[in-house]
């Protein structure tokens, strides 16, 4: 991963969105300040028209057939938001935290959380953009309660028929749920098509 070599103290919602059409993503470097990065390989989860790229494991999948968790969209972004914060050291700060307020106002941002017994236990946020959706993190306080999530947010995706699920970088989580790493050039021509089309986040 590497970052721009300026840091920021301001940070707009039409800058994040212009940021994600170019490719890169801020993050928090200090309390007041943020800076621009880029990854090369890029990780994403596949979408394809007609085949189910996830990949569920056995265990997940007998959670979610036993929908153990209450699956809620865009009902508690900043609860989900600010937990994914909490954590020794963080990328969300103040101008995060504001700008993507601001996305979720404008129906960019959305959270998809996971419920058990009336308590928010998990989830994650990003943004959907043209055909893309841009995933920014994840948290959970029950075991598999943000696989969960993101298994619902792909099949949204997917029935939307949005053309790019991004998560920036690799992690084992994502890795088990079949994301993948691509180069930069390969990025940028999927990231070119979904920024050329128009989709709908609808639930």
């Amino acid at each position: 991963m590497k970052n721009t070599p300026n840091k920021y103290t301001e940070l707009t919602w039409q800058q994040v969105l212009h940021g994600y059409s170019m490719g890169i993503f801020p993050m928090g470097e200090e309390t007041d300040s943020i800076a621009w990065y880029e990854t090369s390989p890029r990780a994403i989860i596949p979408i394809e028209k007609d085949t189910d790229i996830i990949k569920i494991p056995r265990s997940l999948s007998q959670i979610l057939k036993k929908n153990i968790f209450e699956i809620r969209i865009d009902t508690a972004f900043s609860r989900v938001m600010r937990n994914c914060a909490q954590r020794e050291s963080t990328w969300i700060n103040r101008l995060i935290l504001n700008a993507f307020d601001d996305l979720y106002g404008l129906g960019y941002a959305h959270s998809i959380e996971s419920w058990l017994d009336g308590e928010l236990v998990g989830g994650l946020y990003g943004v959907a953009y043209r055909g893309a959706f841009f995933g920014e993190s994840m948290f959970y306080r029950a075991s598999n309660a943000s696989k969960v999530a993101v298994v619902r947010l792909y099949e949204i995706l997917k029935k939307n028929k949005f053309v790019l699920f991004d998560i920036q970088m690799m992690t084992p989580h994502f890795e088990t749920l079949g994301a993948i790493e691509i180069s930069k050039k390969v990025y940028q021509d999927i990231l070119e098509k979904a920024m050329d089309a128009e989709r709908t986040f609808d639930p």
